[in-house]
């Protein structure tokens, strides 16, 4: 990056945000740090605000709603002091995050025992619809018991 610092097109190209959505979070306070402006009024940024704005993505990514962004953004803006603040945010979105891991593994675990179920019947060349096909009956009790 050269010392004066990035174009907003080059950072849309870096971070893989749309120049809407760059204007869009620093309108929305969710930079953490203010965009400086050239002589010409363009914004400049710095390798601190790709960083951050890379860091944005993958918590957008993980579901991190844009207001804890913003929470989190306007946290770190004012600086040391607040950081048990920002670890509590940090702390609720990992918990969130760790609910949808074990969801997810529960519908992986469907979803290869559905592929296991169709590979096993396509393999012995049964017919019939695997997914519809009904659980067997339960044997009757023995009277003897």
């Amino acid at each position: 990056m050269a010392d004066s610092g990035l174009s907003i097109g080059q950072v849309a190209q870096h971070t893989g945000l749309s120049v809407h959505t760059l204007r869009l979070y620093e309108r929305e306070g969710l930079l953490a740090s203010e965009v400086r402006r050239d002589g010409s009024g363009r914004r400049v940024y710095s390798a601190w605000d790709i960083e951050w704005l890379t860091n944005c993505v993958r918590f957008r990514a993980s579901g991190m709603p844009l207001t804890t962004i913003g929470r989190l953004a306007k946290l770190v803006r004012e600086g040391s002091g607040n950081e048990a603040e920002r670890l509590k945010l940090l702390r609720e979105h990992q918990r969130h995050i760790i609910e949808q891991l074990t969801q997810l593994r529960d519908c992986l675990a469907l979803i290869d025992g559905k592929v296991a179920s169709y590979e096993q019947h396509l393999a012995a060349g049964a017919s019939g619809d695997p997914w519809q096909q009904q659980p067997q009956p339960a044997p009757a009790p023995d009277e003897r018991d």
